[in-house]
């Protein structure tokens, strides 16, 4: 197999659980969490991941898993998840999901008079929502559930709008910045910049490099990568064919017919089983 790209794409499944999700890496999330939140909740000196299929009070509740979740060593509890197509009810679904976390914790009290461990939703995302489109340089929204007096907060939602993230290698003024740069440009790196030749920066550098992947790592991460292309055209050309209130739908079915073409279907079988025509589903495999 080969890679056009020398860093893999920290938008994709493997990207980012390679970079923040493996045990022998656990001082990449560390840093990052801590460059982000050490302000108002000081800093994080150990972290401890999680396991998700306790979560929930269903079992499709049980089933949904977030790409990172962890807790510190007050009891903290941190979720981050990265999400690559914009969803119209995103932060809404990010409320629901913090309801998780509380509930275990109120299940494994003794009594009711317990004391909650605050709760941290980190959101990046490959998008921006269409209520922030006008504010263009912010990219970073913080949203507590907090007294106003005492700031005393248990709920906070963080979301970082990548594509609004547009600094240059020599306008990054802290560890922050660099976080975000890496993040929003691994992939399209081709060496280490100077800027970036620090600490745990040069770390992230030697994991992210698809050189450096045994056969079932890389074929892992190409089948990832593939995925993710594949998502990002559904995207591209639900935007193009749907209509605002629409766009949701033909994401399903643009996306559907590019995993029904490549599992080996005919246009004529896809028709059939989509119920578009066959016209239709030519135009989009033609785009991709």
């Amino acid at each position: 197999m080969e890679f056009t790209e020398k860093y893999i794409n920290p938008f994709t499944e493997y990207g980012f659980k390679r970079l923040f999700g493996e045990a022998t890496s656990k001082e990449l999330p560390l840093d990052f969490l801590n460059e982000l939140l050490q302000q108002e909740q000081g800093r994080i000196t150990s972290l401890t991941y999680l396991k998700t299929d306790r979560l929930g009070s269903g079992e499709e509740n049980r089933r949904t898993v977030f790409d990172l979740y962890c807790e510190n060593e007050r009891g903290k509890k941190f979720f981050v998840e990265l999400q690559k197509n914009k969803q119209k009810f995103f932060k809404d679904r990010t409320v629901y999901y913090s309801t998780f976390p509380i509930g275990e914790q109120a299940q494994r009290s003794s009594d009711r008079n317990f004391e909650l461990h605050a709760v941290y939703m980190v959101a990046i995302l490959d998008f921006v929502f269409d209520e922030d489109k006008a504010a263009k340089d912010k990219f970073c929204y913080n949203v507590k559930l907090t007294d106003i007096a005492t700031c005393n907060d248990k709920l906070t939602f963080i979301y970082l709008e990548m594509p609004k993230f547009t600094k240059s290698l020599h306008q990054l003024t802290s560890r922050f910045d660099k976080w975000m740069y890496v993040l929003r440009n691994l992939n399209k790196l081709d060496r280490v910049p100077e800027e970036l030749r620090e600490g745990i920066l040069v770390k992230l550098f030697e994991l992210a490099e698809i050189a450096q992947f045994n056969r079932e790592k890389g074929a892992t991460y190409e089948e990832n990568l593939k995925l993710y292309r594949d998502l990002k055209h559904a995207l591209d050309i639900a935007r193009e064919e749907g209509r605002a209130e629409g766009i949701a739908k033909v994401i399903e079915l643009v996306f559907m017919v590019i995993s029904l073409f490549k599992s080996g279907k005919s246009v004529e079988e896809i028709a059939t089983q989509t119920g578009m025509k066959a016209e239709q589903i030519a135009q989009i495999l033609q785009k991709i």
